[in-house]
C-alpha cells in the first residue's frame, strides 16, 4: 500500500512539473526568442537525462534495456524532426496567446494521437473515448477564439494546436521504439532535436541569449521534462500504465493553475466553458483507460496417455489461466497465471513515454 501511495505521488509529481513548463516559458520567452526557447528546452532534457543516466551506472543501478537498431531508424529520424518542429510551433502559440489557453489545448494531443492510431494503425477506439475526442475537439475550438461580443481568432492557439498534430503523429512513431531504453529515447530525442532547432534558431537570426537564461531554460527543461518523465515511468512500474495516465491527465488543469498563480491570468468566459468541457473529456478519458484493464478466467481439460509396454493409461489434468491485460496509451501490461497443481505467474510489461 506504501508502495503505491509513492507511486501515486511520483505520477502527480511527473504531471505538476509538466505543467510548471507552459507558464514559465511564458515569463522566459520575454528574454528569449521561440525557438532558441524550444532548442534549450529539448538540450537541457537530453542533456540532463544523459548525465542522469551516467550517475546512475557510476553507483551501479543503471539497468540494462535493448537499445535502438538501424531498424527503428526512421522511427527514430521522424520522432527527432516532429520534435524540431512541434516544440517550436509551441513556444511561438505561447508567445501569442495567455498560457492557460495553452495548457487546456495540450489536451488536444490525444485527439490527434488517437485518430492518427485509428487512420494508420487501425486502434479501435472506444465509443466513450469517441465522445471524449469530440468533446476536446470542441473545447479546442472554443478556446480558439478569444474576444467580448464577438468571435475573433486567436492565432496561439492554430500553432498549439499544430504543435499537438505533429506531437499526435511523434507519440505514434515513438510507440514503434517503446519497448528499447526509454532513457535512451530521451536523451536522442532531447539532443537531437534540441541541436536541430539550434540550428533553426541561428539561421533565423535569433539572438544568443544571456548566460544565466540559458543555464534557467536548460534547468527547466530537464525538470519539466527529464524528471517529469523519469517519475512518470518510476510510478508506471507501480501503478500500470492505465491508472499512470490517469493521474498524469490532472497535468492540463495543474498548468492552468500555476499560470494563474505565477502570471496573474484572467482568462475570459468562454475559457471557463471551455475548462468545464475539458474536465469531463478527461474524466471521460482516465475512466476509459482504467476498464481497459480487466481480468478473465477460464479453464480447459486435456488428457494425457502414459504408455508402458502393453499397457496404456490416461488422466485429466484441469489448468485454470487468469490473464490481466491493462491497454493504455503509454503502455501495455500482459500477465498471465497458470495452474494445476501449484500456480506459476509470468508478467510481461512494455512502456514508453514520450518527450514533450
Amino acid at each position: 500500500m506504501k508502495t503505491k501511495n509513492i507511486a501515486t505521488l511520483f505520477a502527480i509529481l511527473a504531471a505538476a512539473l509538466y505543467a510548471i513548463n507552459i507558464p514559465l516559458s511564458k515569463i522566459f520567452l520575454e528574454h528569449v526568442d521561440s525557438t532558441m526557447m524550444a532548442s534549450l528546452l529539448y538540450l537541457g532534457a537530453g542533456m540532463g537525462m544523459l548525465l542522469y543516466s551516467l550517475g546512475k551506472k557510476m553507483i551501479g543501478k543503471g539497468e540494462k534495456k535493448e537499445p535502438l537498431t538501424r531498424k527503428e531508424l526512421p522511427y527514430t529520424v521522424a520522432m527527432v524532426v516532429l520534435d524540431i518542429i512541434a516544440p517550436i510551433l509551441l513556444m511561438i502559440g505561447i508567445g501569442k496567446t495567455n498560457s492557460a489557453n495553452v495548457s487546456l489545448l495540450n489536451n488536444f494531443e490525444i485527439v490527434a494521437t488517437s485518430i492518427i492510431a485509428l487512420v494508420v494503425f487501425k486502434e479501435i477506439i472506444s465509443k466513450r473515448l469517441w465522445f471524449a475526442i469530440v468533446l476536446v475537439t470542441v473545447a479546442s475550438a472554443i478556446l480558439s477564439f478569444e474576444g467580448v461580443g464577438a468571435f475573433v481568432f486567436n492565432e496561439g492557439s492554430l500553432f498549439v494546436l499544430g504543435a499537438c498534430v505533429c506531437w499526435g503523429i511523434e507519440n505514434n512513431c515513438t510507440k514503434m521504439i517503446s519497448n528499447k531504453s526509454s532513457e535512451e529515447i530521451v536523451i536522442i530525442k532531447g539532443c537531437f532535436s534540441g541541436l536541430g532547432s539550434l540550428l533553426v534558431a541561428l539561421v533565423a537570426g535569433e539572438n544568443i541569449p544571456a548566460v544565466k537564461w540559458i543555464l534557467a531554460v536548460l534547468a527547466l527543461g530537464f525538470v519539466a521534462y527529464g524528471l517529469s518523465i523519469n517519475f512518470y515511468i518510476m510510478a508506471q512500474k507501480h501503478l500500470g500504465a492505465a491508472k499512470t495516465s490517469a493521474y498524469y491527465s490532472v497535468a492540463p488543469f495543474l498548468g492552468v493553475a500555476f499560470s494563474m498563480l505565477l502570471l496573474g491570468e484572467r482568462p475570459a468566459v468562454q475559457f471557463y466553458i471551455a475548462f468545464v468541457i475539458m474536465v469531463i473529456s478527461t474524466v471521460l478519458m482516465a475512466k476509459d483507460s482504467i476498464e481497459l484493464q480487466h481480468t478473465h478466467e477460464h479453464e480447459h481439460t486435456h488428457t494425457h496417455e502414459h504408455r508402458h509396454g502393453d499397457l496404456v493409461h490416461s488422466h485429466e489434468h484441469t489448468h485454470v489461466h487468469s490473464h490481466l491485460h491493462v491497454h493504455g496509451k503509454d503502455a501495455e501490461v500482459h500477465g498471465h497465471s497458470h495452474e494445476q497443481e501449484e500456480v506459476h505467474g509470468l508478467t510481461e510489461e512494455h512502456g514508453h513515454s514520450h518527450l514533450h
